[in-house]
């Protein structure tokens, strides 16, 4: 049997949002800065579609920025918020966590050494910061926080309304980076009152290569890509437009009640996965991300008091055996340095090293759930001291 449960690394594109995107790849091929017909049939097929993506989350259309994907989203508010915010109003304090994906923490940490004073907050157990932790480092100085919705890695949901609400009161523009949340939990701008979310079209059933970045009107950004008009002169480059339609297509799948659906299936599995998971070794074995983790990411950690943790032969033996996980961020699979995420969470190195991440999708089943279990039995024997 072939499993793959590495959903959050990317999932495969739905059939319906591959036909949405073939004509634009044969005669709909028109640059849609382009004045004539060719280019104008394509102008309207992307501003149809931010739309219908900026509808799904309750924005303005105006609000949504296409670009590359999610790491470019990530740079494009991250980079963009901090300089406008410096150049228009001096203020250079950011804050954000040890525990985000690499697109956002290292965005802040190639600011810091340009002149900027970042704070990275420490996480607890399920890889969230609280409150008292937060505020006690804001300053006069500080003008933008960045803190993600749900985790890549332990699947810990954060509670970004909850920040937002408080943020507003000091005048600090938050961002929340959305890319494992959107199109599996409802998001509305309007009522969480973020000033900034990131999200990427592959997470959902979309093609690869397309993300947005939705950024409230009359937040200050500044571009990082220059040479072209387009998205309002903030994000030069001629659109994606295949990629585009595809995008606002796997989203109109979702908002047809299958997010719901989906929730609901990927739900049981992963409450059936963690049962299985505590029959085998309820004492070795930890689940993390704390009580309130996403229903599509699972992350395990095989205690190194109880097991001979090593990355590289522990994700080589599930594929193997035909089971395809992450022992991290997908950005950085292929090696065995231990998750930043993961270590900022208190675990050791050693700890770290046996961490294992499952994510699920539609297509999987309680059959592949079951087989995958039958898999990690004989992992814990192999790999047992």
């Amino acid at each position: 049997m072939k499993v793959y449960f590495d959903n959050a690394a990317t999932t495969p594109l739905h059939p319906k949002v591959f036909e949405k995107m073939r004509p634009y790849f044969t005669e709909d091929f028109g640059n849609a800065s382009s004045i004539h017909s060719f280019g104008r049939k394509t102008r309207v097929a992307i501003e149809e579609s931010r739309d219908a993506i900026a509808d799904f989350i309750n924005a303005n259309p105006s609000e949504i920025y296409f670009t590359s994907g999610g790491t470019e989203a990530n740079n494009f508010v991250v980079f963009g918020i901090a300089r406008a915010e410096l150049t228009e109003r001096k203020r250079n304090h950011l804050i954000t966590s040890e525990a985000e994906h690499h697109s956002v923490y290292d965005s802040f940490l190639e600011l810091s050494k340009n002149g900027f004073i970042v704070n990275f907050l420490n996480v607890g157990k399920d890889s969230v910061i609280n409150n008292e932790s937060l505020f006690q480092n804001i300053n006069s100085n500080t003008s933008l926080i960045s803190l993600m919705h749900v985790n890549n890695e332990t699947g810990a949901i954060s509670p970004v309304e909850q920040f937002s609400s408080l943020l507003k009161q000091k005048n600090i523009f938050f961002h929340t980076d959305s890319v494992q949340s959107f199109g599996k939990y409802k998001i509305d701008v309007k009522l969480s009152g973020v000033d900034s979310i990131t999200a990427s079209a592959h997470k959902i059933n979309g093609p690869k290569g397309i993300g947005f970045a939705y950024v409230k009107s009359g937040t200050p950004i500044s571009p990082i890509l220059f040479g072209g008009s387009q998205e309002r002169n903030r994000r030069g480059g001629t659109e994606n437009v295949a990629a585009i339609v595809g995008f606002a297509e796997a989203v109109r799948i979702a908002s047809n009640n299958s997010m719901q659906e989906r929730f609901k299936h990927v739900n049981e599995l992963k409450q059936r996965f963690i049962n299985g998971i505590y029959s085998i070794d309820s004492k070795g074995i930890s689940i993390n991300g704390g009580s309130n983790t996403s229903s599509y990411i699972l992350s395990i950690t095989l205690k190194s008091d109880y097991y001979r943790n090593d990355p590289e032969a522990m994700l080589m033996f599930l594929d193997i055996n035909g089971v395809a996980v992450s022992n991290g961020a997908a950005c950085t699979s292929g090696t065995v340095k231990p998750s930043h995420v993961i270590l900022s969470t208190g675990y050791s190195v050693e700890d770290a090293k046996g961490t294992i991440r499952f994510s699920f999708g539609l297509q999987n089943t309680t059959e592949e759930v079951d087989y995958t279990l039958e898999v990690m039995n004989q992992l814990t024997n192999k790999f047992k001291k």
